[in-house]
Order: C-alpha cells, then sequence, then structure tokens
C-alpha cells in the first residue's frame, strides 16, 4: 500500500517530542499528526517531511498552536474534546517513493489517514511553523538516521 504524503494530511505517527528525544526516548506516543511541509523529490524518489502534534493539550505559554475548530475534528473522527496543531516542535522524516514509514500506523484497519486538514487551517499552521523556524526557534527532532544533521 502506497500513502503519498500531501500539506494538511493527518496521519496516525508515533510522534516524538524534543524533551522526550532528550531523555533518550526513540519513539513517541502515536497520535494525530498532520504533515505541514514537504521537500522537493529527491534523485532517489524520496521526500523529507515535517509533521506537527494534534493534542488535546492546551499550548503552554509561548507555545504556539492551531486551535482545530470541532467541525474540522469530527470531520477527522476526532473526539469532541478541544484539540490543537502544536506548531512550536515537529518531526523530521524521511518519506520514501512508494513506502509507509516507520512509525506511521493505521488509523482503523485498512486506514492509513484521519483525513485533510481544510486548506486554511493547514496554512496556518504552516505559517506558524514557519515563523518559528525564521526566528530559528522550532524545535526538531529528527526521525531519520538518513537525513543529515543541521549545521
Amino acid at each position: 500500500m502506497a500513502l503519498d504524503p500531501k500539506p494538511g494530511l493527518v496521519i496516525r505517527y508515533d510522534f516524538l517530542w524534543k524533551e522526550e528525544e532528550k531523555t533518550g526516548l526513540e519513539s513517541g506516543k502515536d497520535r494525530p499528526c498532520s504533515i505541514v511541509l514537504i521537500s522537493a523529490e529527491r534523485a532517489d524518489g524520496a521526500k523529507d517531511v515535517l509533521l506537527c502534534a494534534i493534542t488535546h493539550t492546551p499550548p503552554a505559554s509561548g507555545e504556539t498552536a492551531v486551535k482545530i475548530p470541532i467541525a474540522v475534528a469530527r470531520h477527522l473522527g476526532f473526539d469532541d474534546m478541544p484539540s490543537w496543531i502544536k506548531t512550536d516542535q515537529v518531526n523530521l522524516l524521511k518519506w520514501e517513493k512508494g513506502r509507509i514509514p516507520h512509525g506511521v500506523s493505521q488509523v482503523r484497519p485498512g486506514e492509513w489517514f484521519y483525513g485533510m486538514l481544510p486548506r486554511s487551517l493547514g496554512e496556518q499552521a504552516f505559517n506558524q511553523v514557519r515563523e518559528k523556524a525564521h526566528a530559528r526557534t522550532l524545535r526538531t527532532v529528527r526521525r531519520d538516521d538518513l537525513i543529515p544533521p543541521e549545521k
């Protein structure tokens, strides 16, 4: 089964928070995550993908997040509790062409994604991530050894 990454696609992924990475953990909790950015395809067909976690925990002071409207949450199959796309941290992974990356799991039997965010919501998340990156305050966890480290 091939799943092509697209900005705004919401998948289930074992998102690893920066604080967890610092304690030596290598995998996180399976949770909904939104794809916010995809690199151009490399010569080998792979793409680098940035994911933001979706959580019920509201943003703490100084954190950025996009609140998901209840109608969108229901469309994605979430419960009615408030949810946020956390945009101050991302997981970066390599998505090989024609393959599902390690850490992505089925939402329901035979289903690999929750759905798509409305374009405006995906753009809000992207813009917040971009602002954090430009300010050099975006916390990134590189989930794939094949992605070259920052210099």
